[in-house]
């Protein structure tokens, strides 16, 4: 059979053209795969102001999972893909260090926070925290809003600031233990709970709560959030994220939100 030369080059580009086609979607999934975070619910705002940053400035992408740091912890461990893990406080990170699941050498102390008593922003509840305040009296028959006391962040340092204030056994039986930071802070919010616990970056975001007090820093651990790559991690841009969160442009935005900047300036 006789192909003109015509239409052998009508063929060839055919082919050509088919073949880019075909080939656009996989390529273009490769260059769009997200940076995919693991982090504590309080850090919902910051992450997603910073990863609009780093999209701004590289067109990369990041996909943040927010929860409770306990809850994230036990996914990564059960095998949730994950490229970077952000702990409210240092015992979910020692978790996974533990479990020989974080990058070594890529562990860093980056955050601090304080904690802080709210109440909806009507409240006319007022106190000092000190050793010994009525809390239970304040709660006037309604329920302390916490992270649970076991496994949320929040919740353990609520707890051992209360233990250590002397006032926690008047109030443990008054607690409504919520699976997140916001969670709690949502209950407040609502004015489902008179007060609660949760972080003063928390309160800070949320406009229908006012800070009664801080609590004293003395009275529980340093709260503090340390972030990793994760060991199974193939995403290559997952190390330039986290030294992202490490930059001038990152703190900027987390001393803007009322964190403390742990970690120096990249």
């Amino acid at each position: 059979m006789h192909v003109s030369f015509s239409s052998f080059r009508n063929l060839a580009r055919a082919a050509v053209v088919a073949a880019a086609v075909l080939a656009q979607p996989v390529s273009a999934a490769f260059a769009a795969e997200p940076v995919t975070v693991f982090a504590a619910a309080s850090l919902k705002e910051v992450l997603g102001d910073i990863s609009a940053a780093w999209k701004a400035e590289t067109g990369k992408e990041t996909s943040v999972s927010l929860a409770a740091s306990s809850a994230l912890a036990k996914q990564i461990q059960e095998g949730a893909p994950a490229d970077i893990f952000f702990s409210a406080d240092l015992k979910w990170m020692d978790y996974l260090d533990k479990a020989g699941l974080i990058a070594a050498d890529t562990r860093i102390n980056l955050l601090g926070n304080r904690i802080v008593l709210v109440a909806p922003k009507d409240s006319t509840v007022a106190t000092t925290i000190a050793e010994g305040f009525p809390l239970k009296d304040l709660l006037a028959g309604g329920k302390l809003a916490m992270g649970n006391t076991e496994s949320v962040p929040a919740g353990l340092y609520g707890k051992a600031a209360l233990e250590k204030l002397g006032v926690w056994d008047s109030v443990k039986s008054d607690v409504a233990q919520a699976d997140s930071v916001r969670a709690a802070l949502l209950l407040v919010s609502r004015a489902e709970a008179p007060l609660g616990i949760v972080y003063e970056t928390d309160a800070k975001v949320e406009k229908e709560v006012k800070v009664v007090d801080r609590f004293p820093e003395s009275s529980h651990p340093a709260i503090i959030y340390p972030a990793a790559l994760l060991k199974d991690t193939q995403n290559a841009d997952a190390k330039a994220f986290l030294e992202y969160l490490q930059g001038a442009k990152a703190r900027e935005i987390f001393t803007a939100a009322g964190f403390t900047v742990l970690a120096k300036t990249n």
